[in-house]
């Protein structure tokens, strides 16, 4: 009889623990924020895209556009500068040499910009860069 008794409360116990251990139902992680951006565009060249935004960094993901191939000047690239809530500047990145455009429209792979301070950045800024990496215009953007 003990025997079973001590099974029988070693079952509850576990079952409880299992119950008490478990999500609630319904529960999800949320997703992070996404903020689209809108095309900051230099004469008939641009970049768009997304900004995705993590608890310590930043992915951003586009396109880009340069209408000559006339010259590292002419071609372009995104940069991204990431910030603090207090305006301090946390990292910078931006796209790949192999992803620039010149005299074309150009997707460019996802690329991580470091915000290493508890909540992430506060402020991003988008750059549309030429061939040499020159800041042409650039936009900020909050935190959503």
């Amino acid at each position: 009889m003990q025997t079973h008794l001590a099974a029988a409360l070693g079952s509850v116990v576990l079952t409880a623990g299992t119950l008490l251990g478990a999500p609630a139902a319904g529960a999800q992680t949320s997703a992070y924020p996404v903020t689209s951006v809108p095309p900051i565009e230099v004469g008939n060249t641009w970049t768009k895209g997304t900004i995705t935004w993590y608890n310590r960094s930043v992915a951003v993901t586009g396109t880009h556009k340069s209408v000559s191939a006339a010259g590292p000047a002419y071609c372009r690239r995104t940069w991204v500068y990431t910030y603090d809530a207090a305006g301090a500047q946390l990292g910078s990145g931006g796209s790949y040499a192999a992803d620039t455009a010149c005299g074309t429209t150009k997707n460019y792979s996802s690329f991580t910009v470091p915000a290493d301070v508890p909540g992430g950045a506060a402020l991003v800024r988008v750059c549309l860069d030429d061939g040499n990496l020159k800041d042409l215009l650039c936009q900020p953007f909050r935190r959503p």
